[in-house]
């Protein structure tokens, strides 16, 4: 089984019990040891759905499956033998939830808001605590309350916690705001993993019964994890230990959204007696940018000892170039790049990766400029789309009613007579009588201030739903969604709302691509033992813990032959034979932010920069502009200090550093070369 692997990854693999931390440095082959792993395992008597794998991404997930599942084909003699549950954080706790929300509080039938939801959330309860309309924004309290979440607080210790006026507002919203997503039954995505957190913390019988599935546990990415997944992993696996978790702590990037890197760092003393073994033979980049990364990564203080060691050849040195400005750094990169192009080289091979979203402005400009084609990576969510979130909330309606933030969405989508004034009347009333705006639609005797046409509408809302509320019992969820689209006379809506036949087409396409989503999910669900409507709830579970990793929009948009532009973050786990890492000065990379908050900050930014470098394969160019424009004036920059660590000359930092201070030096005075 082990062919192919080398010493370490077969350590690696071998090793079936107890814990076991796997480092596993960048084109080290990590999913590779991962499935192999899990294979060995099952071959060494292991039922196969005694063990879990969770990781952060759906693609993550499904390519770990998949790549199981051949490893384990001899075995399996039918489709429906069990298999290893391989996840995400967000869908496991789903499943957890799903199974013992109730001891919480909280309704089983819970439903899972989108950003949008979370918004109306939100803006209600700054309504409620009559927050001043310039002092916080919907958004900003949605910030605060993420981050809250992510580090385990409470409401109420975030009120204990607040220091300035602005946190004692986001505190006092983040308290109604929680109340009122629970009232009605719902919870948020962060709310997926700190709801798992305080079951397993608040009921030990549950903690025992959900750890109780498996006997082998398998986490991958750990040095991406936060507070309440570090707390999950550990209730799952402390009464066997047989926890296998992979990862590296040079590329932990995440500090920003409450990843802790620490938990990686401190994993020998949280589990004694775990095994260590390290991934360091690279298999994706050339001997010299390798050496470049390692340089780089050194000066990092808090780190485990490793050292990427090349599979392949040297290769060329990565350039490192400066230019007058961000306009002639734009130009000069994009002539280089035709220039490649001109030599056979796709344009796919080629990305450009920046720090910040307004750095490619340029890049886009002259790109345009010369015909080359290009994918600008982050764009609008395919779930923040009109389409996605009308219908969605159309099925959320179908499996309950009474999901009122979903029937306020649609209650006029397309328009049938329940304008603004209907819709406050049936908000209104619904409030005083303390019932969900549904019980409104059914019986909207005593709503005052609706009009024969609004009570029409409600009307034809009802039958809607009612009749989609049985079919749902008969349907598949493919099937449903085809029957909402052409009652609701959809398409047409979309022809109302927009003239161009090209935007049409791509709205119409955005609905075709949810039914594909259905369809998708109906062929996996065939052999569950689910009722029809308990596979729509399955299926807005599927789909809206997906808002939660956008990997597969970024792989339609990567399959382009075009050259990718994109953030460093985005750029994690993919790679490509010619990067160029764009904007290396201080306050740009590493961050000005990073430069304000300290040493621990400038080791992510750090550790962001080493993950720039490690994305390619044959030629690394690395670039930089002298002056850059701030509020339209032309101002003097410092080269990244990144570039002086990776190149052996971090003295000559702090020299440039002093002339920028107005202090002369010790030394010799000189500007960076153009070219190291």
């Amino acid at each position: 089984m082990a062919d192919g692997l080398n010493p370490p990854q077969r350590e690696a693999v071998d090793t079936l019990s107890g814990p076991l931390l796997v480092l596993a440095g960048a084109g080290t082959g990590k999913t590779r040891v991962v499935t192999y792993r899990i294979a060995n395992l099952i071959r060494h008597g292991i039922a196969p759905d005694r063990i879990l794998a969770v990781t952060f991404t759906r693609k993550a997930a499904g390519e770990m499956q998949e790549r199981a599942g051949v490893l384990l084909k001899s075995r399996r003699k039918k489709k429906e033998a069990p298999r290893p549950e391989i996840s995400t954080f967000h869908a496991l706790c789903v499943r957890v939830l799903r199974r013992n929300i109730e001891r919480l509080g909280y309704p089983a039938h819970f439903s899972i808001c989108d950003r949008g939801d979370q918004e109306g959330y939100a803006r209600a309860a700054l309504r409620e605590i009559r927050a001043p309309a310039d002092s916080l924004k919907p958004g900003d309290l949605l910030g605060y309350i993420g981050r809250w979440k992510m580090a385990s607080v409470s409401p109420s210790a975030a009120i204990g916690a607040s220091e300035t006026d602005r946190e004692h507002l986001a505190a006092a919203g983040y308290r109604r705001y929680q109340r009122a997503i629970k009232e009605n039954g719902v919870v948020d995505f962060d709310d997926l993993l700190l709801l798992t957190e305080q079951l397993f913390t608040q009921f030990p019988d549950v903690r025992r019964e959900e750890a109780a599935r498996f006997d082998h546990v398998l986490i991958d990415e750990y040095q991406d994890t936060n507070h309440s997944q570090y707390e999950i992993v550990r209730g799952l696996a402390m009464g066997h230990r047989n926890l296998c978790v992979v990862g590296d702590d040079d590329q932990s990037i995440y500090g920003w959204r409450g990843a802790e890197v620490t938990h990686i760092l401190r994993f020998g003393k949280d589990w004694p007696g775990a095994k260590i073994v390290r991934l360091e033979d690279n298999y994706r980049s050339t001997g010299a940018i390798l050496q470049t990364a390692n340089t780089l990564i050194e000066f990092n203080a808090e780190r485990h000892d490793k050292v990427l060691r090349a599979a392949r050849h040297e290769g060329p040195a990565p350039r490192i170039l400066q230019f007058k400005d961000e306009t002639e750094e734009a130009i000069a990169v994009v002539k280089d790049i035709r220039r490649l192009m001109g030599m056979n080289r796709a344009a796919s091979d080629i990305a450009i990766l920046f720090r910040t979203n307004e750095q490619p402005r340029a890049f886009e400009t002259e790109l345009r400029a010369a015909n080359v084609p290009y994918v600008l990576i982050g764009g609008m969510s395919f779930f923040d789309r009109r389409e996605v979130r009308d219908l969605l909330a159309f099925l959320k309606l179908v499996a309950d009613p009474t999901d009122d933030p979903a029937l306020l969405r649609v209650m006029n989508t397309p328009p049938r007579g329940i304008g603004g004034a209907a819709r406050k009347a049936l908000v209104t009333e619904a409030a005083a009588r303390g019932e969900p705006v549904w019980s409104m639609i059914e019986n909207p005797t005593g709503v005052t201030g609706l009009s024969k046409a609004a009570l029409e509408g409600v009307a034809q809302l009802r039958g809607m739903v009612r009749g989609w509320h049985e079919l749902s019992e008969k349907l598949s969820v493919q099937e449903m969604l085809r029957r909402i689209t052409d009652d609701a006379k959809y398409e047409a809506e979309i022809r109302r709302l927009y003239d161009d036949p090209m935007d049409r087409d791509a709205r119409w396409a955005t609905v075709e691509e949810i039914t594909n989503a259905a369809a998708s999910y109906d062929a996996r669900a065939k052999n569950r033992k689910k009722s029809p409507r308990d596979r729509i709830v399955a299926f807005l579970d599927d789909l809206l813990v997906g808002q939660q990793d956008e990997s597969r929009e970024k792989e339609k948009q990567l399959e382009r032959n075009a050259v990718v532009l994109m953030t460093l973050h985005s750029a994690k786990g993919l790679e490509y034979p010619v990067v160029y890492l764009v904007g290396m000065e201080e306050g740009i990379l590493p961050h000005k932010r990073s430069l304000a908050e300290g040493e621990t900050q400038i080791a992510e930014e750090r550790r962001l920069c080493y993950v720039g470098v490690t994305r390619a394969r044959d030629e690394l160019t690395m670039t930089m502009a002298l002056t850059r424009r701030k509020w339209g004036k032309p101002k003097e920059t410092i080269p990244s200090r990144f570039l002086y660590e990776m190149t052996g000359q971090a003295e000559n930092l702090r020299a440039k550093k002093k002339r920028a201070k107005g202090q002369r030096p010790k030394g010799k005075q000189g500007r960076t070369s153009g070219r190291k």
